[in-house]
């Protein structure tokens, strides 16, 4: 059995969503993409599919050896495509996304350099404060904080960020700073409504700990809050990389960091390992360096 022609099988069977389909897209038989799917199962012992007349869906151990047959083919494609890519040149269109803020700050920043070095790229830059679906939205590349719930798409961690609940120090010299998050009833709460949640997180001694707030303003997008916040409104929790400058600064204070959660993952996404342009390809390694730094 040729073990990556078996694994490039499986992969396309999981993301075409049929063996027809994979059938179509590897430009082979339907009996032999059957097959080999079947010899790579009794070559490793597991059954990786759960297979209907109307459906397939992965098992537990499909799930985890779909996680390595990605990995093992984008080295694979990254090691053959960076020998050819010497010698060509960027070009086409690249669409990014990522949310608001942290797009302004980081992102666009990074997408501008990316593109002074390979002017025949041309990048649409998409920020929103929403999960985007890559692939329904014709979108190359996202850059996501926090959990990742779509296991189909390929992620390389880059950072992480923390959740920092602050105040300015005219708003802590006229009232009492919380000493527990559940002190946050009894004040001004700025809250970002962006993320759709009316309450705020924390965790007290390990456990989780949701706390509701409420206060004289909300906003759907995260500057405002933190602006309202360095003004002595009220108190905010923000993303770590939202405040960062004022902290140092000393126009917001940490407050309550005995409860603070443990931090979110910053991860660079893209739909599929393989058979990436070469602009996608060096966009993704240019946007590691630049996030990770």
């Amino acid at each position: 059995m040729d073990k990556l022609r078996a694994m490039q099988t499986f992969v396309a069977i999981v993301e075409c969503g049929s063996l027809t389909a994979a059938a179509r897209v590897l430009t082979s038989s339907l009996p032999a993409v059957v097959r080999t799917l079947a010899t790579l199962e009794e070559a490793l012992g597991v059954r990786l599919l759960n297979r209907t007349t109307r459906r397939i869906s992965l098992t537990d151990e499909g799930r985890d050896y779909l996680e390595s047959c990605r990995q093992i083919l984008g080295a694979i494609d990254e090691a053959e495509q960076r020998l050819s890519d010497r010698q060509d040149e960027a070009s086409g269109r690249l669409v990014v996304t990522a949310s608001v803020l942290f797009g302004q700050m980081y992102v666009a920043p990074a997408v501008t350099r990316f593109l002074q070095a390979h002017p025949k790229v041309q990048c649409r830059l998409v920020l929103l404060d929403r999960v985007a679906n890559l692939i329904e939205e014709g979108i190359d590349v996202g850059i996501r904080i926090g959990p990742l719930d779509d296991s189909s798409l390929i992620a390389r961690r880059v950072g992480e960020i923390h959740r920092i609940v602050a105040a300015s120090p005219d708003y802590l010299s006229r009232y009492p700073a919380p000493q527990h998050p559940g002190d946050l009833a009894h004040a001004n709460c700025i809250r970002f409504t962006g993320n759709g949640r009316t309450t705020w997180l924390f965790q007290d001694q390990g456990r989780p700990l949701s706390v509701p707030v409420s206060g004289s303003l909300e906003c759907n997008h995260g500057l405002p809050a933190v602006e309202a916040c360095i003004a002595g409104l009220g108190i905010g929790q923000f993303l770590s990389y939202q405040i960062t400058g004022h902290l140092a600064a000393g126009r917001l204070v940490p407050l309550l960091p005995a409860f603070q959660l443990p931090p979110l993952p910053v991860h660079i996404v893209y739909p599929h390992a393989g058979l990436l342009p070469h602009r996608t390809r060096l966009f993704i390694q240019w946007m590691k360096q630049a996030l990770a730094g």
